[in-house]
């Protein structure tokens, strides 16, 4: 996904001028609104602005954090922002940097969530799902086979996704349990069959060079991201307040059953679970948002995915999508003031969401800044990260069911969606498409064929 334009020639690299706080503000910024591809896209277009074209950070530096963010749960392009913002200025710096990161995308997501749910049954809007939803599935399937492909590499890891899978689809296991399960089993294969468990998803240091940087590979580490006691403990305890001050005024407030309150809940133990990205999580936003708690139906659901995969920032934030139509089809401030409380549930579980992330960074940057050297992800993560693929899978399954037979199994086979679902997926596995491409042009081939529906 290299640009030419973007590549900067090593032969005429000269030295790079320090990068005020604004001027990152400003590019920051500008890659919330750019940031569309999911988060291979968007690590791409990081790693050409920051090391190829501005010289920001080092390649083996860039890859030291991306590591270090692929092992945290969440969304790892934008704890990878974060992480380098903080680098370069401070505290504030990562703040800025992650925030921007999502914001534009949860403001474009509060407006679409809003045309969806106001404006869902128009024949054009219906139309255009109508034609998304099967490349939704076939989108899916692919993400299933990007990771499988990395991943599962031997027999055990294979038997690992495959026990995943059952465990989800006939059982109806609790993804938390399958992560717990999944990780104890990486944790005693790492100890007694390691050989089986050296396969992962952490990149590995390039040995590319394209010109000195702000922050090489010999460039000391910054007094502020040195570690010390007093400094994590500062971090932690700044981030349980900003977590404990807004969950305790909602108990207290509306109490613990509010739609609210277990929101904010509910996605603070999803924000802890994104272990292999947002397709990972989406069982179990699905289980929660869905299966237990009724705030949307499975349709509305694929329909969420729909959109999160046209805005830029992580997809993860389809969680603002949840929030937003789960108050407002609830109605919770009253049938006059609906808009008003789906914004506020979407702004509220972004900040559960995405809270984790800043604190995971800004506490465990200066542990990570204390050693240059490459890291290896752990042998539970390689056995999660197995599961998360049975996982996934069964996601494409359930989004088939959905789109296929809209009314049930036993009612017949809609075969339109079958065709822009096989041809979604010719789209992107034999042509290697873009994925912004292949819900555009199916979103348009459904609003068509609304006309002869």
């Amino acid at each position: 996904m290299k640009s030419p334009g973007l590549i900067a020639n090593t032969a005429e690299v000269h030295p790079p001028v320090p990068v005020s706080f604004w001027n990152a503000f400003k590019f920051w910024l500008k890659l919330g609104f750019v940031s569309f591809g999911g988060p291979v896209g968007q690590i791409s277009i990081m790693h050409q602005e920051l090391v190829e074209k501005r010289h920001w950070i080092s390649e083996r530096r860039f890859l030291h954090a991306l590591n270090y963010c692929m092992l945290l749960p969440g969304p790892e392009a934008q704890q990878l922002a974060t992480y380098i913002g903080w680098l370069m200025h401070r505290t504030w710096g990562g703040v800025i940097a992650g925030v921007l990161f999502v914001l534009p995308s949860l403001f474009i997501l509060i407006g679409l969530s809003w045309i969806y749910v106001a404006f869902g049954g128009t024949p054009w809007v219906a139309g255009l799902f109508y034609g998304i939803k099967p490349a939704i599935t076939a989108i899916v399937l692919q993400a299933a086979h990007r990771i499988g492909s990395r991943v599962l590499k031997n027999r055990v890891l294979w038997s690992i996704a495959a026990a995943s899978f059952v465990a989800i689809f006939a059982l109806n296991t609790p993804f938390p349990l399958i992560v717990l399960v999944a990780s104890l089993a990486g944790y005693l294969g790492g100890r007694y069959v390691p050989q089986f468990f050296q396969t992962g998803g952490a990149h590995v240091a390039g040995n590319q060079h394209y010109g000195p940087a702000l922050i090489d590979d010999q460039t000391p580490t910054p007094a502020h991201a040195l570690f010390s006691w007093p400094g994590l403990c500062q971090v932690v305890f700044a981030g349980a307040l900003l977590w404990v001050i807004p969950m305790l005024l909602l108990w207290t407030q509306l109490g613990w059953q509010h739609a609210y309150t277990q929101m904010a809940w509910f996605f603070t133990k999803a924000a802890l679970l994104t272990f292999g990205g947002a397709y990972a999580v989406l069982p179990y936003v699905y289980q929660g948002a869905v299966g237990q708690y009724a705030w949307l139906s499975p349709a509305q659901m694929i329909d969420g995915l729909a959109l999160g995969e046209t805005t830029p920032g992580p997809l993860i934030m389809v969680v603002a999508y949840v929030g937003f139509v789960g108050a407002y089809l609830k109605q919770i401030f009253g049938p006059e003031q609906t808009f008003l409380a789906g914004a506020i549930a979407a702004i509220l579980v972004t900040w559960f969401t995405f809270l984790p992330s800043f604190i995971f960074i800004l506490a465990g940057g200066p542990l990570i800044e204390s050693t240059h050297n490459d890291l290896k992800l752990t042998a539970p993560l390689t056995a999660i990260t197995a599961a998360v693929v049975g996982v996934i899978l069964n996601l494409a399954v359930f989004f088939a069911y959905q789109v296929f037979w809209p009314n049930g199994i036993q009612a017949t086979f809609d075969w339109i969606s079958g065709l822009i679902a096989l041809a979604a997926a010719i789209a992107l596995f034999g042509y290697r498409q873009n994925v912004m491409r292949v819900i555009g042009a199916c979103g348009v081939l459904g609003l068509s064929l609304s006309y002869f529906r």
